[in-house]
């Protein structure tokens, strides 16, 4: 299947540079550039692609409120691209809808697996934004009340899965913490996210500290601050063979973005 990409970027050669490495690629087609915000929603409109690639700062309207429209709209799925690394960003654009965030000096190899990446459906973060993201942007609000609301729908194995994946946990690594298959985890987290109306495992994390399931600046489960994670039931701390929405597993060697939220308090 071909992913049909839009590629937005008030910089003509910052456009057309990305245009050009996404459209050689043999399972991916350019199908409209555009040169800002405005332009990129009605290209969305017109040709109803798969992924859309998005400047932050554009004129008329920005890289955000234009995903927020096309999240709103369509099943497009958006990456945020910017040259700005920071954490403000990152916030406003996933509650936007974004499902991926890179900066500008992203590796080719990198840019083009993020937009495989977010086409199947999963989330991808470049490292150095997704270790300062939930903590910086929940930290300084008051605790949730408790038990919140938005909760409730959940089973008891159900919040018990929340809460693992907001502390960074895989899919491998829940299972063996719950003492059930992958299968088994997995068919929790898309419980999880039909019930809470969440797009992705990013959200479902934001989610999590939003609601004070998890309080920023507590460290992993079973982890202490500074000391390595000791190995978990069932197995190895890390499983051999990444699993697919793994959170913390790399998408590949080359690969300098990780995939699913992969946030690790501490580092």
């Amino acid at each position: 299947m071909t992913i049909r990409v839009v590629v937005a970027d008030d910089q003509e050669l910052v456009r057309s540079g990305f245009a050009m490495i996404l459209d050689v690629q043999p399972d991916i087609e350019v199908v409209a550039e555009a040169g800002d915000g405005a332009e990129a929603i009605e290209a969305v409109r017109r040709h109803a692609p798969d992924v859309a690639l998005l400047d932050i700062r554009m004129p008329r309207t920005d890289g955000i409120e234009a995903c927020r429209t096309i999240s709103a709209e369509s099943g497009c799925r958006t990456v945020m691209l910017t040259t700005f690394d920071s954490d403000e960003y990152v916030y406003e654009a996933l509650h936007a809808g974004a499902s991926g965030f890179l900066l500008k000096d992203v590796r080719r190899d990198d840019l083009v697996h993020a937009v495989r990446v977010v086409a199947r459906g999963d989330s991808l973060l470049a490292p150095s934004v997704a270790r300062r993201l939930v903590e910086q942007y929940t930290s300084g609000r008051p605790p949730a009340p408790r038990p919140d609301p938005r909760l409730e729908v959940l089973t008891v194995r159900e919040r018990e899965t929340l809460l693992l994946l907001a502390r960074g946990l895989s899919n491998a690594e829940i299972a063996a913490e719950l003492v059930v298959s992958d299968h088994t985890v997995k068919t929790h987290v898309g419980n999880v996210l039909s019930k809470l109306g969440l797009r992705d495992r990013i959200q479902a994390v934001i989610c999590a500290y939003e609601t004070g399931l998890v309080e920023a600046g507590a460290p992993p489960a079973g982890e202490q601050r500074g000391a390595p994670p000791p190995p978990r039931r069932g197995g190895s701390d890390r499983p051999k063979t990444p699993c697919a929405g793994d959170p913390r597993e790399p998408a590949g060697q080359q690969d300098g973005a990780v995939e699913n939220d992969a946030w690790h308090h501490g580092s």
